[in-house]
């Protein structure tokens, strides 16, 4: 049984599945939701680990804020507190750093997200967490 759950969140439909499912399928863990600021590949990612965090602006952070809104309102409509978290990188990378630093046991994840590309299959961010994780990897579709 996991007691510590992280469940990347974008806002999509699928974040929003696995969030419930997460919620539904666990009741007595602790979820934490966490959205990731993309930096996109380049300098910043060469320079920058997984484990870094660089500094983002204020609309970035009342962004990342507004996405997260309304995974509060789904644990408040299961009766459910619910952590958030917000960090800065490339998403699969970020997602299992913060698995790690959080002692999760589980991660439970959309089977893809909000990029057109990335809705084939299994989702490119996705793919990569479960490849690259080395906690346990739940992908709801």
């Amino acid at each position: 049984m996991a007691d510590r759950i992280l469940v990347p969140y974008d806002g999509s439909p699928q974040a929003t599945d696995a969030l419930e499912f997460a919620f539904e399928t666990f009741p007595d863990a602790t979820v934490i939701a966490l959205y990731v600021i993309e930096v996109p590949d380049g300098r910043w990612a060469q320079i920058v680990g997984p484990e870094l965090q660089i500094p983002v602006t204020e609309r970035a952070q009342e962004y990342a804020a507004d996405i997260l809104e309304p995974a509060t309102e789904i644990a408040t409509e299961h009766g459910r507190s619910l952590e958030t978290d917000v960090v800065t990188g490339e998403p699969d990378h970020r997602i299992v750093a913060q698995a790690e630093e959080e002692s999760v046991d589980l991660i439970v994840i959309g089977s893809h997200g909000q990029k057109g590309v990335s809705r084939v299959l299994l989702g490119s961010v996705a793919e990569k967490v479960v490849r690259r994780s080395p906690i346990p990897v739940l992908v709801v579709r």
